[in-house]
């Protein structure tokens, strides 16, 4: 579990910059320039991720359960996360409405994630994990809107063409995660 926190703490302590320091962070990039900070970012982030995959693999070796969700949580966590996909597609697809009236869906795809995990799974390491991604995304997500209120962002509208092809991909890279890349990279198939 030791592995799992302190990668938690240095992944979303990276990710966690703009929401507690925002003004450091611009003036540190200022000072370091824009290749350095990025670079710097990705080697914690990196860190941070392989410590987290490590320690959370560590983690559910010696299972604590806390509750036993009822089946129809499975459920629910799958309509949840084929939301999270289409809001992550949304975050990267173009001129789409998802973006145009949610200005960060990425941010609120991941919420929706750590909350369907939270759903579907009793034990601390799920609760460890996906709680601090939750309360991450919760925060990231106020302080963002609050960016935006602040600087007066205007997020141009979306066509509809482009809102169709970003609910394709979110859809398509669901049913290809939860028929297939689920199972192989965490060794769990949500829908088997």
């Amino acid at each position: 579990m030791t592995y799992l926190i302190l990668g938690l703490i240095i992944f979303l302590g990276a990710h966690s910059v703009r929401i507690v320091a925002d003004d450091w962070r611009t003036q540190t990039r200022a000072r370091l320039g824009e290749l350095p900070w990025k670079g710097l970012y990705s080697v914690a982030s990196l860190l941070g991720f392989g410590l987290i995959v490590w320690g959370f693999g560590l983690a559910r070796q010696h299972p604590v359960q806390l509750w036993s969700p009822p089946v129809a949580m499975r459920h629910l966590a799958s309509l949840l996360t084929l939301i999270s996909f289409v809001l992550l597609a949304a975050a990267y697809v173009p001129g789409n409405n998802i973006k145009a009236r949610i200005h960060h869906p990425m941010v609120l795809g991941v919420k929706v994630w750590a909350l369907a995990h939270l759903l579907a799974n009793g034990n601390i390491a799920h609760v460890v994990l996906f709680g601090s991604f939750l309360l991450w995304a919760i925060f990231n997500f106020s302080a963002a809107r609050r960016r935006d209120r602040a600087a007066g962002t205007q997020y141009p509208r979306g066509t509809a063409g482009a809102t169709g092809i970003t609910v394709a991909v979110g859809v398509g890279a669901w049913i290809a995660v939860a028929l297939w890349l689920h199972g192989l990279l965490i060794g769990v198939r949500p829908l088997g």
